[in-house]
């Protein structure tokens, strides 16, 4: 099950569940497409994994399953 994270791990941004904006690699590490195709070069700067556009789980199984509250940033990449 993924965690579905709630923030771009490079610039902060907000990522909801229904964030079709938000990429993710083999790790679960997550991204805006802002800083995916830019800074990072489709690229997780944490394990160099491929970045790709998260799922995005349905709302009546958000009930069962919620996303992850926990807020994560990147060890390298835009840190504003």
């Amino acid at each position: 099950m993924l965690e579905l994270r709630p923030n771009c791990e490079c610039c902060d941004k907000d990522l909801p569940p229904e964030a079709v904006d938000a990429r993710i690699c083999s790790f679960e590490c997550t991204f805006c497409a802002a800083c995916a195709d830019g800074v990072l070069g489709q690229r997780c700067p944490n394990c160099m994994g491929e970045l790709v556009r998260r799922p995005v789980r349905p709302a009546a199984a958000l009930q069962r399953y919620p996303a992850a509250t926990r807020r994560y940033r990147a060890a390298s990449g835009n840190q504003e």
